[in-house]
């Protein structure tokens, strides 16, 4: 399969994708300057920049993004650091081909900030979320989740970083088994080829 992945950070998920040996074709950022752009480069595949205040809306901005993707044969897309919902010119293009990361063992911590509202909560657990991207906020069907522990004398640093590296582990294990058909979506829920594999419980 050919992969984009979508960024926006520094992009330390980007480069454990690559660093997996995942087909990435395209990267695209909603963000300039950012690191993940220089990772892209470094490992020499094609990036762009698609800036929000360069489109008059959500809908003008992923019909560009809809037509960057096609132009460079993109069948699958992972969301890695890329801070905007996505419109029904996305993901109806590519239903079902869509994943999205998430710092949090959804549905709890949707959105912005998941990281340091569970900290703030001072939960026991929290964790990392694979999932399908819908039309909805982190609302898609959800493929592999592995939970992280909050030490009671971490701080906001050390727990952000542990979350980060289960981050590295899980998301290349889900986009390969993705790209092998071990796992797919359909009909509005998640099929695996072997549902007593440990790989989907991040293990």
């Amino acid at each position: 399969m050919r992969w984009a992945v979508l960024v926006g950070g520094a992009g330390t998920n980007l480069r454990a994708i690559i660093e997996s040996g995942l087909p990435v074709v395209l990267v695209v950022s909603h963000r300039a300057g950012v690191g993940a752009l220089d990772i892209a480069a470094a490992h020499q595949i094609p990036h762009a920049v698609l800036l929000p205040r360069e489109f008059p809306d959500r809908l003008a901005y992923d019909r560009a993004l809809v037509d960057l993707l096609r132009a460079h044969g993109v069948e699958r897309i992972a969301l890695a650091g890329f801070l905007r919902w996505l419109t029904s010119a996305t993901i109806e293009h590519y239903a079902g081909a869509i994943v999205n990361l998430h710092p949090s063992l959804l549905p709890l911590y949707p959105g912005l900030y998941a990281i340091e509202r569970a900290y703030a909560d001072r939960v026991l657990w929290s964790g990392v979320t694979v999932h399908f991207v819908d039309e909805g906020h982190d609302t898609g069907p959800v493929i592999a989740q592995v939970p992280v522990p909050r030490y009671p004398k971490d701080t906001l640093e050390q727990f952000a970083d542990r979350i980060h590296a289960a981050e590295h582990q899980l998301l290349p294990r889900v986009l390969w088994a993705l790209d092998g058909g071990e796992v797919w979506w359909d009909r509005g829920r998640v099929h695996y080829a072997k549902e007593d594999d440990l790989w989907m419980y991040g293990r």
